[in-house]
């Protein structure tokens, strides 16, 4: 394992550029094997979760080739096999993997996919949803069997709740699926738009992506003709702008979409943090005097939960107490006790995180238990005096496009070392 070594204390500036959404390309490279041509990405984050993915391809004879940001997949010789276990207990998004299969070949077997341990993230909405459209799913000591040998009919599926994952695998069953399918109740971030807008270049045909209703008719083939841009990553760009606002003096981040991040940038306003939004970028100037703000974290547009962490050191810095709710999952609190070891005044109560103001932050050894704990950890020790020391930070690096090479060109003082202690060159 890694860890990540960070010399604190230095107020940042510059310019930084945003990658390709991590929880897009978890989506679109699993959807890619329903092509029967090659396809192309490019802005694909340069992150762990995209190296296991393109192992697990490689165990189906899919070949894949990335560099520079531009992924090409060629799922032409694609051959039903054992997937690697490894890779898929990885990371969780693996499970789209699923949806990809059965819509191809109307099987798949998986072991259970891993990834974050924030919590119960149980998929039966995906079973129910795979069901709906005439597959079988049986689990059976950790693995996965789902079959439809019948093939896969369209049908009218209503989410219990608003699942960003089992809106997906659903969209990824049904695109090839006989008639048309309608989810009711579906998830609206924009990786799902996203998603659609990669499959209906290639000849499907969905319709609603981005609202709560999506109505997919089944095509008998998918061929891409051009390649497909991945959209910023919004928490990636959430994560830098809270880090501008904590330690920053004239930040500009570049490659947002701000409509995708409203629901954070007016946070931070409501806070006080300094912010000239423009188009596709954002400065964050020197910001004072913050004040201490409540937050509920919700399914999109509301206040993503993946951004309740990196936003966590900044609600330090305010004159008051913060108060965040993680409606979606409540159990993602892996960072409040290395915080603390950090000095920060945090702690939970009754289901809630609590936010003090916090004078004196300084450097220890931590362990980013997740990525987004990570992503505090490392703008804490950006702010704290002295040296922090992250181990586990390969759930860092599994999430953040070229961190070490972006934080360093702001002039932070960053490093990726092994277990022995020797300096990682990020590729």
């Amino acid at each position: 394992m890694k860890s990540m070594i960070i010399q604190g204390g230095n107020r940042l500036s510059g310019e930084i550029t945003i990658g390709g959404a991590k929880n897009s390309t978890v989506a679109l490279i699993p959807a890619a094997i329903l092509a029967d041509t090659p396809v192309q990405f490019d802005t694909v984050p340069d992150i762990l979760d995209v190296h296991n993915l393109m192992i697990i391809l490689e165990s189906m004879n899919v070949t894949s080739s990335f560099k520079h940001g531009n992924l090409t997949i060629d799922p032409t010789q694609i051959i039903e096999s054992e997937l690697p276990s490894k890779a898929i207990k990885s990371l969780r998004a693996s499970y789209y993997f699923m949806g990809a299969l059965l819509g191809r070949f109307h099987r798949a077997v998986l072991t259970f996919p891993g990834g974050d341990n924030i919590g119960p993230r149980p998929i039966d909405q995906h079973i129910k949803a795979f069901e709906a459209l005439g597959a079988q799913v049986l689990e059976d000591n950790g693995t996965v069997h789902i079959s439809a040998p019948n093939g896969l009919k369209g049908t009218t599926i209503f989410m219990d709740v608003v699942s960003v994952g089992a809106t997906i695998n659903t969209v990824l069953a049904a695109v090839r699926a006989e008639g048309t399918t309608v989810i009711e109740n579906a998830a609206r971030e924009p990786e799902i738009t996203d998603l659609t807008t990669f499959l209906n270049n290639m000849g499907a045909k969905i319709r609603g992506a981005g609202t709560d209703v999506i109505r997919i008719e089944g095509v008998d083939s998918l061929r891409s003709t051009n390649v497909h841009t991945i959209i910023p990553d919004r928490i990636e760009a959430g994560t830098y702008l809270s880090l501008a606002a904590a330690v920053g003096d004239n930040i500009v981040i570049h490659n947002i979409i701000p409509e995708h991040l409203e629901s954070f940038t007016s946070k931070l306003l409501e806070m006080g943090v300094n912010l000239e939004i423009g188009e596709d970028s954002i400065r964050v100037l020197r910001s004072e005097n913050l004040k201490p703000i409540k937050i509920k974290t919700l399914p999109f547009p509301g206040f993503a939960t993946d951004l309740q962490q990196p936003l966590t050191t900044l609600l330090s810095m305010a004159q008051g107490v913060s108060v965040i709710t993680d409606t979606i999952y409540s159990q993602r609190i892996k960072h409040v006790p290395e915080l603390q070891k950090m000095g920060m005044g945090i702690s939970t109560e009754n289901g809630l995180i609590l936010v003090d103001h916090s004078e004196s932050l300084h450097g220890t050894t931590v362990e980013a238990g997740e990525i987004r704990a990570g992503a505090s950890l490392m703008i804490t020790g950006l702010m704290a005096e002295g040296t922090t020391k992250i181990t586990n930070a390969d759930n860092i690096l599994r999430g953040y496009d070229r961190i070490v090479w972006k934080l360093n060109r702001l002039n932070a003082n960053v490093r990726i070392v092994d277990e022995a202690g020797a300096e990682v060159v990020e590729s």
